[in-house]
């Protein structure tokens, strides 16, 4: 399999058939995950550490579980309660992981750019689970992975990513994704959430919830990030609901087969109404949540082939 990267910081980087690498070698931990034994030697011998400078309870436990399964030594540092939080820069918490030697490193930051500047100045692959408002890189995959299981194919689908643009890593991610991959994107959600820039990426832009899903065969609902929210972006929830949350009827203008995502966690009622999310034949939302660990377990073996060969002495064979 061809990944020559030393990290995954984004998906901009990303060729289309690196993109198809992670997908395929993730199909394999599909299988894996889903049998009795559940478990891999991938990465026997390696040590992983989470960093989350933000809390994400759903991330987090798929990074970890990612690695227990892969065999590695998986330790997640307390950074809510960290030395950062007693003034140590980002530059000296490298140098101490480096004191360290971990192989792999997974990190959330808040701030864009956090996640690729340790990746600078660290010894070892650095997976970006984050970064403020600019990437999400193993998100988009999962999605991605999701599709391609569902709908048979990862291009020349109309896929439409509703609400709050402005504030998601997650969208950004996936608008890299599927334009590589060739699809027809959409963003859907009123003007405050999705700004114009948005066209230079080669998308559509709607502010009619009703049109932007026409005939398409991907809804994907994002969260509203209230906590990256300064301002009125919108009027009210009952509101915000009533024109951008999906329901049944506002589903009906996409395709009679098209599936509903979210990335999660989920504001019912808000963002898609309950009985959407739960729809066994049309809600893939679950399936998203299984395929993160299949994804993540496919990106950090991968990062450690390369990062094993780096570290071998030049003459040894791997």
């Amino acid at each position: 399999m061809s990944y020559p990267h030393r990290h995954l910081l984004g998906i901009e980087p990303l060729r289309p058939e690196e993109i198809t690498t992670i997908l395929d070698l993730a199909e394999q931990y599909v299988t894996l995950n889903r049998s009795s034994a559940k478990h891999s030697e991938a990465l026997a011998g390696l040590t992983q550490i989470n960093m989350f400078f933000e809390n994400s309870t759903r991330t987090q436990a798929s990074f970890e579980l990612a690695g227990k399964r892969l065999g590695a030594d998986v330790m997640n540092m307390a950074m809510q309660a960290s030395s950062i939080k007693k003034g140590e820069t980002l530059i000296d918490t490298a140098l101490t992981l480096n004191a360290m030697h971990p192989d792999l490193l997974v990190v959330r930051h808040p701030n864009s750019g956090a996640v690729d500047l340790l990746a600078q100045k660290v010894n070892c692959a650095v997976l970006n689970a984050g970064d403020g408002r600019h990437e999400h890189p193993t998100q988009a995959l999962l999605d991605a992975l999701t599709i391609r299981r569902a709908k048979g194919r990862l291009h020349r689908l109309s896929i439409a990513i509703c609400g709050d643009i402005a504030h998601s890593r997650v969208a950004r991610s996936n608008i890299l994704l599927l334009g590589k991959m060739e699809n027809r994107v959409r963003l859907v959600g009123p003007p405050t959430l999705v700004p114009g820039a948005f066209r230079e990426f080669g998308v559509e832009v709607f502010d009619d919830m009703r049109e932007g899903l026409r005939d398409v065969d991907v809804v994907m609902m994002l969260r509203l990030q209230k906590e990256r929210m300064d301002g009125g972006f919108i009027p009210s929830e009952r509101e915000y609901f009533h024109r951008y949350g999906l329901d049944a009827e506002k589903l009906s203008f996409a395709k009679e087969d098209a599936i509903v995502m979210h990335p999660g966690p989920m504001n019912r009622g808000v963002e898609i109404d309950g009985e959407i999310a739960d729809d066994i034949n049309r809600s893939v939302i679950q399936e998203q949540v299984e395929m993160g660990v299949a994804v993540r377990m496919a990106a950090m073996d991968l990062l450690a082939r390369n990062h094993r060969a780096r570290a071998q002495p030049e003459g040894v064979m791997v």
